[in-house]
């Protein structure tokens, strides 16, 4: 008779592995980035609006890994470069985006009454309008820009922060820990951003994780239609822009494209891991 095969109990490093390893490689390929966007001066072979008529549109050799562009100019440098617009624009947005819509989320659900009520219709009416389209109404509004482009993704990028920031605070207002602060005589200023807020960052960073690919996207997709930076400025979704009707000429649109892609999955890796990672239920199992 013969026995029962057992099966295999996975090791603490291959648990890890299957758990967190697809985050792993996502922030692996952030970092990539960012050290090149940091780079991008001495590791681009060169300047990102270098114009050589004479080469233009040429598919990727030895003399430009990437190929060029319409003007002749090198694809690889300007998508080196078009990382720095890219991944500042997306934190700027998220990060101030985050900052302040959870104040006012925060605020609102620890006020109560009608500070609520205002503060939260006041969200309700960001939310009525699509994203996409009110910060291409109001890019267009403000003019052409970096600037004006980024105000315009924060206008529309709050109201998340402020929702997610309500509903956690709600949660934890009333619980032990907050009336023996108030029992000790805090003011609520310091039991909203010392107590309850601490306690109530998890989610918070796993959606600022996860909007960060988002707003890169947005605004690539802003640049696109010619909403975003000011040309020659070197950007992925105006480059893609540039190349969109370029069809035996792919590698115009297509490394740009990859670029917005690498980031926004790298992103979301990260974002799920964190997710796993900070929901103590998961890491039980």
């Amino acid at each position: 008779m013969s026995a029962t095969a057992l099966p295999a109990v996975a090791t603490p490093g291959q648990r890890w592995r299957r758990r967190y390893g697809l985050a792993a490689f996502g922030g692996g390929v952030i970092l990539a980035w960012v050290l090149a966007a940091l780079a991008a001066p001495w590791i681009a072979p060169y300047p990102p609006d270098f114009v050589d008529v004479a080469a233009r549109l040429r598919p990727p050799s030895a003399a430009h890994w990437l190929g060029t562009d319409t003007l002749g100019r090198d694809v690889l440098s300007r998508v080196v470069h078009g990382a720095r617009v890219s991944l500042s624009v997306g934190f700027v947005v998220v990060l101030l985006g985050a900052l302040f819509g959870t104040l006012v989320g925060a605020v609102a659900a620890y006020a109560g009454r009608w500070a609520e009520e205002a503060m939260m219709r006041l969200t309700d009416l960001v939310f009525c309008f699509p994203p996409i389209i009110l910060a291409m109404a109001i890019a267009a509004a403000l003019g052409i820009g970096t600037a004006n482009t980024c105000i315009a993704m924060l206008v529309v990028w709050w109201p998340k922060f402020a929702r997610l920031a309500r509903s956690l605070v709600l949660a934890q207002r009333n619980l032990e820990y907050v009336e023996a602060a108030r029992s000790i005589g805090f003011p609520p200023s310091h039991i909203l951003l010392r107590q309850i807020l601490p306690n109530a960052l998890g989610p918070l960073i796993v959606l600022v994780t996860l909007d960060l690919g988002n707003a890169i996207l947005v605004f690539a997709g802003l640049s696109f239609l010619g909403l975003g930076t000011i040309p020659p400025t070197a950007e992925w979704g105006a480059m893609v822009g540039e190349g969109r009707q370029l069809v035996q000429q792919w590698w115009v649109a297509t490394f740009p494209g990859l670029a917005i892609l690498t980031v926004v999955m790298g992103f979301n890796f990260v974002g799920d891991g964190l997710r796993d990672w900070l929901d103590p239920h998961a890491r039980t199992r």
